[in-house]
């Protein structure tokens, strides 16, 4: 089973994606804060991140930026969402693979999910 891990701070959207992605047979962690987030076992790896841009404790591009430097997670797959930025904006800062616009179609958020995945 694929992993993904979510880093949103917007409960009702990190618990639709939870929930939804579950149905589509994948293993979910959800995470409501960076902090929360760097906290997490780092030796468990999942096979791609979603990350929230604006996030109570900081930016989900710094925490792109970390992951992409890694060597551990460097080459796996990163969506970044937000409701406020632009796609050229994030992706001028950071190294996502694919960015999506809130708000978003879920079959949409599903199939570059399952896009993304295959690559890797």
């Amino acid at each position: 089973m694929k992993t993904i891990y979510i880093v949103e701070d917007e409960t009702g959207i990190r618990d639709a994606l939870q929930l939804l992605l579950s149905f589509e047979n994948y293993e979910v962690r959800s995470f409501s804060t960076i902090e929360a987030f760097n906290s997490r076992n780092q030796a468990e790896i999942p096979d791609i991140f979603i990350l929230d841009v604006m996030m109570p404790d900081g930016l989900g591009t710094d925490v792109c930026n970390e992951l992409k430097k890694n060597p551990s997670t460097a080459n796996v797959p990163v969506m970044i969402m937000s409701a406020h930025a632009k796609n050229t904006e994030v992706t001028k800062s950071c190294n996502a693979d694919v960015f999506v616009s809130k708000p978003f179609d879920i079959d949409d958020v599903i199939e570059k999910i399952e896009s993304l995945i295959s690559k890797s």
